[in-house]
C-alpha cells in the first residue's frame, strides 16, 4: 500500500469520527489536487476552502438546495477562465472532499433546483424560495449567493441592475429572517470582486499578448 493511500486512509477515518480542521482540509484537498494553481485562482480556493470547513464545523448547519447552488456556481464563476480547463472538476471535488461535502450530491441538487425554479417571474421564486427554505434558516455567505443566482433566473427581472437586484434579495432576506447587514455586504462584495476578477483577467491576458509580441520581435 503506498504512503498516498495510507494518508488518505486516515484522513478518512478521521472525517468519519470527527471535524477536520482546516489544517486537515488543506493537506487533504493538496493530496488530491497535486496541482500547481495559477496565481490569480489561489487566492479564492483558499478562502473557499477555509469557508466550507468552517460551516462544517458549525452543528446548526444545514446543506439546502439553495447552498448547493450557491457553492457549484460561485465556483463557476470564480474559476472561469482557469487553466487547464480540464482541471477545473478535479478542482472542485477535491475542494468539496477536503471539506467533508460530496461533490456529485452538491451539483445534482444545484442542477436540479436551478432547473425546478427556471422560466418563472420574480414573484413565484421568491414565493417558492420561502416555501422551500427551513424554518430556521442558517446563514452563510454561500447560501445567500445561491439564493441572490436563484432570483437573478426570473424571467421578468433579468435585465435589472446589480442594486435592484439587492433590493429584492434584502426584501427576501428579510422575510426569511436573515442577517440585513451580512446580505448586503456580502453581495457587495461579491460583485464588486466579480468585477475586479474581470479585470485582473483582462490586464493579464494583455500582459501575456505584450510579452508574445515582445518575443516574437526579438526573434525577428
Amino acid at each position: 500500500m503506498s504512503q498516498l493511500t495510507l494518508r488518505l486512509l486516515r484522513f478518512t477515518y478521521k472525517k468519519l469520527k470527527e471535524k477536520l480542521t482546516v489544517s486537515d482540509s488543506k493537506a487533504l484537498f493538496h493530496e488530491q489536487f497535486p496541482f500547481v494553481i495559477p496565481n490569480l485562482y489561489k487566492r479564492i480556493v483558499d478562502e473557499m476552502l477555509v469557508e466550507l470547513n468552517l460551516l462544517n464545523h458549525q452543528s446548526e448547519f444545514i446543506q439546502d438546495s439553495y447552498f448547493c447552488v450557491g457553492l457549484s456556481e460561485t465556483f463557476k464563476e470564480l474559476t472561469n477562465g482557469y487553466e487547464p480547463k480540464d482541471h477545473l472538476e478535479k478542482l472542485f471535488n477535491a475542494l468539496c472532499n477536503s471539506t467533508n461535502f460530496s461533490p456529485d450530491e452538491i451539483l445534482k441538487i444545484s442542477e436540479a433546483t436551478i432547473k425546478s425554479h427556471n422560466n418563472k417571474n420574480l414573484e413565484e421564486i421568491s414565493n417558492k424560495i420561502i416555501q422551500e427554505s427551513s424554518e430556521k434558516v442558517y446563514y452563510s455567505r454561500i447560501l445567500i449567493l445561491g439564493i441572490y443566482k436563484i432570483i437573478t433566473l426570473a424571467n421578468d427581472f433579468k435585465e435589472e441592475t446589480d442594486i435592484s437586484k439587492l433590493e429584492v434579495l434584502t426584501k427576501l432576506a428579510n422575510e426569511l429572517n436573515l442577517p440585513l447587514t451580512k446580505v448586503e455586504k456580502d453581495i457587495s462584495i461579491y460583485i464588486s470582486n466579480l468585477k475586479k476578477f474581470e479585470q485582473a483577467k483582462e490586464l493579464l491576458r494583455e500582459t501575456i499578448l505584450s510579452e508574445r509580441e515582445k518575443r516574437k520581435k526579438i526573434e525577428k
